[in-house]
């Protein structure tokens, strides 16, 4: 049997590539309920948008295998690229995240994602909801962001660096998003205040940093608090956003924020595509509903910088 593993793999990964392009559904058997659901809302939401994918792209590498008789799990990176057309618009989307694949006596039997795109980190310490005077800077209730100039395209170009990477001046967690989306708005000018009380402000220095910083919940709850230093107002609609502005997801509906993404294009339509870290993405349509997060009770909150 020697390296068939291998051999299946390599077939599989290819599978799924035409499966985005041709719509072979023979790969749905090896995937999660879940993950098959998000596929189905995906392929819909596409075709509602009118874009049409030219291409795509798969490739794959091993973290790790592990044997137990006659099976065998390989965890591995899967990156996809999809290239898309939407109106006379060409544009591409890229996603990186960890899947684990499990082999019987040679043969693919399950192909399943190790993404999480909310966790408990996010709750830790963070109160069920945040009150705006928790994060009020005294005298600085009026005119906030006053002074700064938002730089965008720094904003955005940090996100395309280390959309699929770490910048190893910041800590790494394992629930990554909002983290990332703070350095980006920081590339971008974004002030930090508050510094070393981590229920105050937004801030990062060394071992140490602020809720709001890094949790998504504790981020949604300073971006609308009259102490934000940051320039944030809140938009109705997601085609109000410009590159650099963020993005906050509450999944379940239920006031616990769980996610953030930074807007770094947009579609044919004018539409906010995202970047995001726990499942590295970059250009992911703003909606998430090829999340296996995604429910019908997800809430939004849109949030403009201004420049």
């Amino acid at each position: 049997m020697g390296m068939a593993w291998q051999n299946e793999l390599k077939l599989h990964l290819q599978k799924l590539s035409d499966f985005w392009v041709e719509r072979n559904l023979d790969r749905y058997q090896l995937m999660e309920d879940q993950e098959k659901k998000a596929i189905h809302r995906k392929k819909a939401g596409l075709r509602e948008r009118g874009v049409d994918i030219l291409k795509a792209e798969v490739s794959g590498n091993i973290l790790g295998t592990t044997v137990h008789g006659s099976e065998r799990t390989v965890d591995y990176f899967y990156r996809l690229r999809l290239f898309q057309k939407q109106q006379d618009t060409f544009f591409f989307e890229d996603v990186q995240t960890k899947r684990r694949a499990t082999f019987k006596e040679g043969e693919l039997i399950k192909d399943s994602s190790r993404a999480v795109e909310s966790s408990v980190m996010d709750v830790q310490d963070v109160p069920t909801k945040l009150p705006q005077d928790e994060w009020r800077m005294p005298g600085k209730g009026k005119g906030k962001g006053k002074g700064i100039i938002y730089d965008r395209l720094a904003a955005v170009k940090y996100a395309d660096r280390w959309w699929d990477a770490y910048n190893p001046k910041f800590r790494a967690f394992d629930v990554d998003c909002t983290n990332y989306v703070s350095q980006c708005v920081f590339a971008g000018g974004g002030p930090m205040n508050g510094q070393y009380n981590k229920h105050s402000g937004w801030w990062y220095e060394g071992n140490r940093w602020s809720l709001s910083w890094a949790v998504a919940h504790s981020f949604r709850w300073y971006l609308a608090s009259e102490g934000n230093r940051l320039g944030a107002v809140a938009v109705e609609h997601p085609e109000q956003l410009q590159p650099g502005d963020v993005i906050c997801y509450d999944f379940e509906g239920d006031g616990h924020w769980d996610h953030s993404t930074i807007v770094t294009e947009k579609d044919g339509k004018g539409m906010p595509l995202v970047n995001a870290h726990t499942t590295n993405s970059r250009h992911r349509y703003w909606a998430y509903e090829d999340s296996t997060a995604w429910t019908q009770n997800i809430k939004y909150k849109f949030y403009h910088f201004n420049d």
